[in-house]
């Protein structure tokens, strides 16, 4: 099985996540720093909803730049992310069986 972690190396949750799928036998492994290497507009759409969210449910409130969207609509929320990929809530992971955000880490066994 294949699976892509959109990650950030400096986020615990994304090196754990990481941690479990690198642990998991048969899965090969595909990352991607998402802040090096960002995903379009129309991936990051995508991605959101095979996860089954709304683009505010991937937006990382926590970021400084988050506070700006408060009563932004859902389709300025993800064109925000797409400009700014600290605005994506981490780590989303994608295998043939799904896309999840993996907050907390475990999540991520859904899809394996």
């Amino acid at each position: 099985m294949r699976a892509t972690i959109w990650h950030n190396p400096r986020c615990s949750k994304s090196r754990e996540t990481l941690a479990i799928l690198n642990a998991e036998p048969g899965v090969e492994v595909d990352v991607i720093e998402y802040l090096k290497t960002p995903p379009s507009l129309a991936d990051l759409s995508r991605l959101i909803g095979l996860a089954g969210l709304r683009p505010g449910e991937a937006l990382r409130r926590s970021e400084p730049g988050a506070a700006d969207l408060a009563d932004a609509g859902q389709d300025d929320m993800l064109a925000a992310m797409a400009r700014d990929p600290i605005l994506i809530e981490r780590p989303l992971v994608e295998t043939a069986k799904g896309v999840r955000l993996c907050r907390p880490p475990e999540k991520v066994r859904e899809i394996l």
